[in-house]
């Protein structure tokens, strides 16, 4: 007998002791558990403009942690080390007691809370939120970094608990998202659903011949403001990482450019990585 994991649109149904494509959630005696609970492959003090945030406290830091896993492929991934990684790669055991500890530690340094960020944080869903809650509890903020592959009832569950999320946005056709193991649809409805509740900001990585149209950016740019034209979008470049180190990175002229197309919908753009 199978057990399916509901967290995502993949689905996956598990036999007793398999674990899911995202390599951080099995099946354990007929029910779906989350492997990388408590186990850290990064920890670190960083600024909020980095994960990226321009509109949501500006200037202040952030206690960032991740886990291993991901619900996606993507071919340029550059933290795949640990978010196409599995059970083996985590350096630290922290509790969620732990962590908000550590956060409460760091607020003489600047800090307002915690970041899950650096692989997909969602595939670590109950860590995130058994976390979260106690951070909130003590006074201080979360953020979610996340490719916003998740369903809809766990996500609305969870974002009462968010005050900001990134979401990537990885293009806007279906033929990419399906090229990299994921769903333009999902991850639309995470960005809609999550502009009621708390901050958003999207960021899209700008890969040659892959998703660098001006019609795409042009379709990309007016769904995102019929959501809201507050929404800030972040424009990043490419660069090869992972399984696209064939390709150039994307030129600093493309990017510059397709900002200038998002902005005639959007109020706030931005440019990474150039």
């Amino acid at each position: 007998m199978k057990t399916v994991c509901d967290l995502c649109f993949h689905h996956c149904a598990l036999a007793e002791g398999q674990t899911g494509l995202c390599r951080a959630r099995a099946s354990r005696g007929g029910q779906i558990v989350p492997l990388n609970y408590g186990r850290l492959t990064a920890l670190a003090l960083d600024p909020i403009e980095k994960k990226p945030l321009r509109r949501f406290h500006p200037g202040s830091m952030i206690l960032s942690a991740g886990s291993f896993g991901c619900n996606l492929h993507c071919p340029f991934c550059q933290n795949a080390e640990i978010a196409a990684a599995g059970a083996e790669s985590f350096t630290r055991e922290c509790s969620p007691e732990q962590l908000v500890q550590t956060a409460l530690d760091l607020r003489a340094r600047g800090n307002i809370g915690v970041a899950y960020t650096y692989n997909e944080p969602l595939v670590g869903y109950e860590y995130v939120r058994d976390c979260a809650g106690l951070v909130h509890r003590a006074g201080m903020v979360n953020v979610l970094v996340t490719n916003g592959t998740i369903e809809a009832k766990p996500w609305q569950a969870l974002l009462p608990l968010l005050d900001a999320v990134n979401i990537d946005l990885k293009g806007f056709t279906q033929g990419w998202y399906r090229t990299l193991g994921g769903d333009l649809e999902t991850v639309k409805r995470s960005i809609a659903l999550a502009a009621q509740s708390c901050h958003v900001e999207v960021t899209t990585l700008v890969v040659p011949g892959e998703n660098d149209s001006d019609q795409e950016m042009e379709s990309l740019a007016r769904w995102l403001a019929s959501v809201s034209p507050k929404i800030p979008l972040h424009v990043s470049r490419f660069f090869p990482r992972h399984q696209m180190q064939d390709r150039p990175p994307t030129p600093v002229d493309t990017v510059y450019h397709l900002a200038d197309v998002a902005r005639k919908q959007l109020r706030y753009v931005y440019t990474g990585n150039c």
